[in-house]
């Protein structure tokens, strides 16, 4: 026998592991402290690979030759090496050479086969594109049966996240050295579904409230439309979201579990969760503000909200915190504010503010980055932070919302990728604090389609070209500036271009706005329009356009002022109209100027719940007719009972609206009642003066509206409104014939149809004039994709 041949390549491997770790010790022990020499790799070797090049194995390791050396290096290039998965073995070891140097070299050992063919059994609901995606692996990789036992169970995770709870996965082939195969026999089961979500223990809110802090849905109707699988996972998830929910309202001792109950056929579950709300917790003091030197803590007592004797409100802190990081922000402190809550007895606990300050410090520089489209003035207008200035933190977060708002730059919660500003080094005691501003463009650009449905207007399509981050001057300068979507982008105008055909009504529209002109307060919007109208006394065609400057004052304010320019087509004039009707029969010129003010202080634009909206104007048109027109309107909405978690408000609406126009005023620009946003229970202009069955307008109109909006569901998507209308349309100003009506309606949101409520109201007149045309039923909805 050969003195080769005594060694098998197992001895030979643990042989070398031994050598290697006798000589890592030793060198260890060289450079024990209390000794001064420092070891250099004067190479690095890799040896036995037949699979894997020596570029690509270098590629994945830190030790490099003429760098120093460190075990712990070394060990880490090989768990390193090893957690690629493409190597059987991988061992290090180091030869000491003269001159304080070492040798590194890195054995591997390859696998013996390769992967010739990947069979996935019984898989139907995913694709084998999809489980290769997930497995890693392929045809012509190395076969390694450890991999493929963690991608069985790997391929089970997948099944039961889509819904499988009884998905199983068995490795035929694939577990020894030597196969040559990869075969994976999949049981995918049924998809197991939620039938039914109880709560039992509850008292503060009820179930279906509940219900809406859940990322698990049950069975809608007993079929799975808007339901997701049944995920233990997501349920124990659950568990935790309660949880916190109960605790932000003071219910600090919570105990919640969850039960899952299996049903005939194992396809779907009920699940139950049992929840212990234990005491409410109430604020037994003031809260206790600790840590602050710039102010009085009677100061700094005076801005928070909570109070004693109060319930334990989470949100209340959180704006407290706020309230206080921000006082101290405006003085160009920064201060972390963080709130803690001690538990002072059964239902009783005290909050404590603890202040950590820094010195107050000015603006230094600002630093953009990201904005490889948008000018840099559209972005510095947004930032109310001016080099000099003392730094304000609170208008470090106004100028993330301010870019946020501004549509033009992607903002995706789930990556977290947003407009950020940022205090650079704000740790430091400099002086100066220089502010780094980062974007990244996103798409600004939109083609929408939609149909919509009214009472009022009958059946209408929508077609909508919209570019948030327009450039009327930046012109092509080639073909690639095209193709790369540079041309006409960049200098934050929005251009909007319109197309509603319809059945009664069509409009097409185009828009250009600048909303700081010159960089000022100042917007500036420049349109064009063609509208057609089909009303039952004539047809009306509307060529225009309009030019407005508006300036916003503080928050809730903004004055504007508008020149109209209108050529009014009034054709088709049904057969025995009227001299109101006969008067503005063909074209008719108008050119008029608008002054208009807005002040707009509600919580919410789809469904508010307080404050108001006014909106007042005055105009004066002159051409073929010559007239004034003034018009008040005003909203006003107070909630008069919510749920205990602020959910489910109950909101009273009122809407009056006060209109005058000149005695000159032609019959298309006078005023009408009747319809979905007028008086319900009348047809769309229905109520005013009659000519002899013709409806020929009044130039006074006075409107009244009371509705109360009742929510159903818990997530408040679906709410019943009742309302009281009334109101006059007159010839002149004076209240002869004053309309009333009452009636009932629902409003609901079908999120895949858009987030504009649906809107079905029945209205029945109590007080009506004799040539009034009533209507009892009026609906809106409408979708946009």
């Amino acid at each position: 026998m050969r003195a080769t041949d005594r060694f098998s390549p197992a001895a030979a491997r643990t042989a070398a592991v031994v050598v290697g770790i006798f000589l890592c010790g030793a060198l260890c022990l060289a450079q024990a402290p209390g000794t001064q020499r420092k070891l250099l790799v004067a190479d690095v070797l890799v040896r036995g690979n037949r699979r894997v090049s020596t570029q690509e194995i270098m590629a994945l390791v830190r030790t490099r030759p003429r760098t120093p050396y460190s075990p712990e290096a070394v060990q880490e290039d090989v768990r390193s090496l090893m957690a690629t998965r493409r190597f059987a073995n991988v061992q290090s070891q180091i030869r000491v050479l003269p001159n304080d140097q070492v040798e590194v070299s890195f054995f591997i050992v390859d696998y013996l086969n390769v992967v010739e063919e990947v069979v996935y059994q019984g898989a139907k609901s995913l694709k084998a594109s999809d489980l290769e995606s997930i497995t890693f692996i392929k045809k012509g990789a190395p076969m390694n049966p450890l991999n493929n036992q963690i991608a069985c169970q790997t391929i089970v995770n997948r099944y039961r996240e889509k819904g499988r709870a009884f998905a199983s996965c068995t490795l035929v082939e694939g577990a020894n050295q030597g196969d040559r195969r990869v075969v994976f026999s999949i049981t995918e089961g049924p998809e197991v579904y939620i039938r039914d979500i109880r709560f039992v223990g509850n008292h503060f809110v009820a179930g279906p409230v509940l219900k809406t802090h859940l990322n698990s849905s049950s069975r809608f109707f007993g079929i799975n439309l808007f339901s997701h699988p049944y995920l233990p996972v997501v349920v124990d998830g659950d568990v935790s979201k309660l949880i916190e929910y109960y605790r932000s309202f003071g219910y600090h001792d919570v105990k919640v579990s969850r039960q899952v109950e299996w049903n005939p056929g194992s396809k779907t579950v009920d699940v139950v969760f049992h929840i212990d709300e234990g005491l409410r917790y109430r604020v037994q003091a003031l809260p206790q503000i600790v840590g602050n030197a710039s102010f009085k803590n009677e100061e700094l007592g005076r801005i928070t909200q909570v109070r004693a004797d109060e319930y334990y409100s989470q949100e209340k802190v959180e704006k407290d915190t706020k309230r206080l990081t921000d006082y101290y922000g405006h003085t160009g402190r920064r201060a972390a504010v963080e709130d803690r809550v001690v538990f002072t007895g059964p239902g009783q606990c005290a909050v404590y503010y603890e202040v950590k300050e820094q010195s107050p410090a000015s603006v230094g520089q600002l630093f953009l980055v990201g904005n490889t489209t948008t000018r840099q003035n559209v972005i510095l207008r947004q930032v109310p932070l001016f080099p000099g200035q003392p730094l304000s933190y609170p208008n470090v977060a106004q100028a993330e919302r301010n870019l946020a708002k501004l549509g033009i730059f992607e903002n995706n919660p789930e990556t977290g990728v947003r407009p950020t500003v940022t205090v650079l080094d704000p740790e430091s005691d400099s002086p100066y604090k220089d502010i780094l501003i980062n974007v990244q463009e996103t798409r600004t650009g939109s083609l929408l389609f939609g149909v919509g449905f009214n009472s009022d207007a009958g059946a209408t399509g929508s077609i909508v070209l919209n570019e948030r981050n327009f450039d009327l001057f930046r012109f092509p300068r080639n073909l690639d500036d095209l193709l790369s979507g540079q041309a006409f982008r960049g200098a934050g105008q929005e251009l909007r271009v319109e197309a509603v055909p319809g059945t009664q009504l069509q409009r097409y529209t185009i828009q250009f706005r600048e909303p700081f002109l010159f960089d000022s307060p100042y917007s500036l919007s420049v349109g064009g329009y063609y509208y057609t109208r089909r009303f039952d006394e004539y047809d009306e065609g509307r060529l225009g356009s309009r030019i407005t400057l508006g300036r916003r004052f503080g928050q809730f304010w903004t004055l504007s002022t508008t020149l109209r320019v209108e050529d009014i087509d009034a054709k088709q004039i049904a057969f025995g109209a009227p001299p109101d009707y006969l008067d503005v029969q063909g074209h008719n010129f108008l050119t008029s100027l608008r002054l208009g003010a807005n002040r707009d202080t509600r919580d919410s634009y789809l469904r508010p719940t307080e404050g108001n909206v006014l909106d007042l104007s005055v105009e004066q048109a002159t051409g073929d007719f010559t007239f004034p027109i003034f018009n008040a309107d005003f909203n006003q909405y107070f909630t008069v009972f919510q749920r205990a978690d602020g959910s489910g408000r109950h909101v009273v609406a009122f809407h009056s609206q006060l209109g005058y126009a000149g005695s000159n005023t032609p019959v298309f620009e006078r005023f009408y009642a009747g319809g979905f946003r007028s008086l319900r229970g009348f047809q769309f202009r229905g109520v005013g003066p009659d000519d002899s069955g013709f409806k020929v307008g009044g130039d006074f109109l006075f409107l009244n509206s009371l509705e109360y909006q009742l929510p159903v569901t818990a997530g408040d998507n679906l709410y019943l409104v009742g309302f009281v209308d009334s109101g006059t349309v007159e010839r002149t100003v004076e209240i002869k014939d004053y309309r009333v009506s009452a009636g009932v309606g629902v409003r609901f949101t079908v999120p895949m149809l858009g987030p504009v409520p649906i809107a079905l109201d029945f209205g029945f007149p109590i007080v009506r004039g004799a040539h009034d045309r009533q209507q009892v039923f009026s609906f809106w909805l409408g979708f946009f994709r």
